[in-house]
Formats: C-alpha cells, structure tokens, sequence
C-alpha cells in the first residue's frame, strides 16, 4: 500500500507558482469578460421591453448604463497588457491574450449599439405608433442576435470551439431578416402606413440588430483562433467593397451605386450612403428607371448604417463634403474623390433638367467601369 502511494504521489505534480499566478490572471480576464457581457446583453434585452412601448425608463436606463460597458472596457485592456508583459505567454495563453483584446473591443461596440438603438426607441416616442408586424421583425432579430452574442462569449471563456462554430452559422439569418425588415419599411412609407422618419429610426435599429450578430460572429472567430491557432477568415474576405457617399444619398450616390450593380460583378459588394440622409430624389429615381435600374427598394441611409463598414476597401466621395467623414483613412481603406454637380439642385426647363441629370450619370458611369476595371485588371464595356 505504502508503494501504491508513494507512485501515486510521484505522477502528481504540484502547479508552480508562475502556474498558478497565469491561471489567476486568466480567470480575472475571463471574468471580467463575462461580466462586461452580461452587461452587455441585459442592455440589449432592455431594448428589445422598450420597444413593446410605454417603456421609455428602460430605454433611458440603456444609455445610462453604457458607461459600465466602457469602463469595463478599459478595465480588460489593461488587464490584458498587464498579463503580457508580466506573464510573456506563448502558445495558446498568448493567443488568447490576444483574442481577449479583441473580444474587449467587440463587447464595447455591442454595448454602443445597444445604445443607439435605445436612442433610437426614443425617438419613436414622437412618432405614432409604429405597427406590429414591423416590431415583431425587429423582435425577431433581436431573438437571434442577442443569444447569440451570449454563445459567442461562452465558447471563449470556455474555450469551446465547436460552440463558436455553431453560434457562427446564426448570422446570416440576422442579414436576411434585416433585408426583409427594409423592404417592409420601404412599403411601408410609399403606402402611406408610416411616415418617412420613422423609416430611418426602424431601419437604424435593424441594422444595430444586425451589427450585434456580426460582432458576435467575430467573437466567435476569435475563439476559434485561440482553440486552434488556425486565423478564420471573414465571409466575403475575397470580396471588393466599395462605398458610395454624399450629403443626403438622395441622388448621386444612389446613382452611383445603381450603376455599379448593374455590373453584375459577383466579386464585388456596392452600397451608398449619406453623411445626413434625406428621402431619395424623385427625379432621379424616375431618370434611373427610365435607364433600366431597378429601384424598387432604393432607401437612403447613413453612413453608420452601412453593415461592415469596417471591411470596405474604397470609399468613392461624389460630393467634396464627403471627405470630411473620413479625415484620416485607414492603411486598408482608398478614399477617391469623384466629386460632381448634384442634379437635383439643377432648375430650369425640362431639357435642362434632364441634361443635368445625364452629365452626372454619364461621368459617374466612367468612373465606375474605370475603377472596377482596375481591380479586375480588364475593361469595362
């Protein structure tokens, strides 16, 4: 028996002190992690009570709170950089250090979103009462995005990679959800049930809805990065985005964009947006479609409605007040100035008018298939 236990205690080895102290720094990360997401959701909940309405105190309550987040933000990043240069882990506890930060950043962006959309609730408070189907949308996302987001940060605090896949697949149900949630809105307004403003405040928190899927989704690669050491790449991570943007995305970067989709380039993901959207130029939507542009759907929208902002590749300005909204771009962002009279503005008799409007589409278009045959290293008929 004395033998039994004297092998017995010759297998086991104590942990040593730096041991000890790393797994003390991790679990102090990993539980700040969890409250900051706890945080995080409870405010993303809190929206979604608000908006069955008369919750206003809730909504409030959202915008109050969104310190906390960014306090524990804070908090975890100084953590992290604590456990690195204390700790100079290697492996997987310097991967996960890592993907921490990265975790740390999403959290907070999930809690400004939170924000917004409370902000947003607000608002709808001096409209009248948006109708239940398009609420019931919203919900829905919000019923998708939200456990998500709770599966994505405990795959990383438990490290489960095959729960990070899992919650992973849920995002683009949120996109398609957000797509249908514009059309309805869009519907909505050219049949008289809601007016114009109430658009914007909807469709502002279906895409807070939809970012909040997008950052969990990145959660998750984080994860998955930090189980296997393998780097996830981004859905579309081959593809070229372009971004088209104006004062108000009520003309020419609605036309922009309505030529570059025509294109049909598979490689290629075009949007527009405004730096104050306004409803879209009447005449410029029938000139569109006289030209054989679909624009049944066309919205205007902001530039912080544009989903994966961050992944753009070339933001094209077709109005000079545009590029005050990207001062400083980032290394991996191209900013292009393409700046052109806006045809809307233009007065005048009808062939005037339409003059206008055909310069503008005409330059636009050259530009276009110049940039587009740049990236593909070919001409653009």
């Amino acid at each position: 028996d004395s033998g039994e236990a004297h092998s017995s205690l010759a297998t086991t080895r104590m942990p040593t002190r730096l041991e000890e102290s790393l797994e003390r720094d991790i679990d102090r990360i990993r539980q700040q992690l969890l409250e900051m997401s706890g945080l995080a959701e409870q405010a993303l909940r809190d929206c979604v009570e608000a908006l069955g309405g008369g919750k206003r105190q809730r909504a409030y309550a959202v915008i109050l709170r969104d310190q906390l987040i960014d306090e524990k933000e804070k908090e975890i990043d100084r953590l992290c950089l604590e456990f690195l240069v204390r700790q100079q882990p290697v492996g997987i506890h310097l991967r996960l250090a890592y993907s921490a930060i990265k975790v740390n950043l999403e959290l907070e962006r999930v809690g400004d979103y939170a924000e917004s959309i409370a902000r947003q609730i607000l608002r709808l408070g001096d409209l009248p009462e948006a109708p239940e189907p398009l609420r019931r949308r919203l919900v829905e996302m919000a019923d998708i995005a939200i456990p998500m987001l709770h599966d994505a940060i405990q795959a990383f605090a438990t490290q489960d990679a095959e729960l990070a896949r899992t919650a992973a697949v849920s995002e683009p149900a949120v996109d398609a959800l957000l797509g249908k949630l514009v059309t309805e809105l869009v519907d909505a307004v050219r049949e008289s049930r809601i007016p114009p403003e109430m658009l914007m405040t909807l469709s502002t928190i279906g895409r807070r809805f939809e970012r909040v899927a997008d950052q969990a989704r990145n959660m998750c690669m984080e994860t998955l990065y930090m189980c296997t050491g393998e780097v996830a790449k981004h859905p579309g991570a081959d593809t070229f985005r372009v971004l088209f943007v104006d004062e108000r995305n009520a003309c020419r970067s609605q036309m922009a964009e309505a030529i570059a989709q025509s294109l049909d380039q598979p490689r290629f993901v075009f949007s527009s947006a405004g730096l104050d959207p306004r409803a879209v130029d009447p005449r410029a939507m029938a000139f569109l479609k006289e030209k054989g542009h679909d624009v049944t759907h066309v919205a205007p929208k902001g530039i912080d409605q544009v989903p994966n902002l961050e992944y753009y590749n070339v933001i094209v300005g077709v109005a000079k007040e545009a590029q005050a909204a990207f001062p400083r771009s980032p290394r991996n962002l191209v900013y292009v100035d393409w700046s052109v009279d806006d045809p809307s503005l233009v007065e005048g008799s009808p062939e005037e008018v339409r003059a206008a409007y055909e310069a503008t589409y005409d330059f636009l278009s050259r530009n276009v298939r110049d940039l587009v045959g740049a990236v593909l290293g070919v001409t653009i008929d």
